[in-house]
């Protein structure tokens, strides 16, 4: 299974990233929309973990090409703010399969993204 990180901190991304390696998933890292399309364009992806509040750019744009490039690919956004905490999150994007805070213990998220990269594989 491979993954795909798309978030701006680097210091976050290692983290998860390192997390993610430690339990045998394939992790690349993008801190941008211009590297998370480069990367989508050159491998398969099963999940996505996106960052909903990348620096001055539309995390939804990165969902969405996703969605055109790897339809089976699911979407796990996460944030530090409460936009989209009502759960609309869901409406506008249909590959989202969770929303999670930013501080989520690593290895939940590795959790969910084993569970949710395996359903799309």
């Amino acid at each position: 299974m491979r993954a795909l990180i798309v978030e701006s901190k680097g210091a976050l991304a290692r983290l998860w990233a390192d997390h993610l390696t430690r339990n045998g998933i394939g992790v690349d890292i993008a801190h941008n929309i211009d590297e998370a399309t480069a990367l989508m364009l050159e491998k398969p992806y099963q999940i996505l973990v996106v960052d909903l509040m990348l620096d001055d750019q539309s995390a939804l744009a990165v969902a969405d090409f996703a969605s055109y490039r790897h339809p089976a690919a699911q979407v796990i956004f996460v944030t530090n703010t409460s936009f989209f905490s009502d759960g609309s999150i869901f409406q506008h994007c249909a590959n989202a399969c969770a929303f999670v805070q930013s501080d989520t213990p690593p290895e939940d998220l590795v959790a969910m993204v084993a569970h949710f990269g395996a359903r799309s594989a």
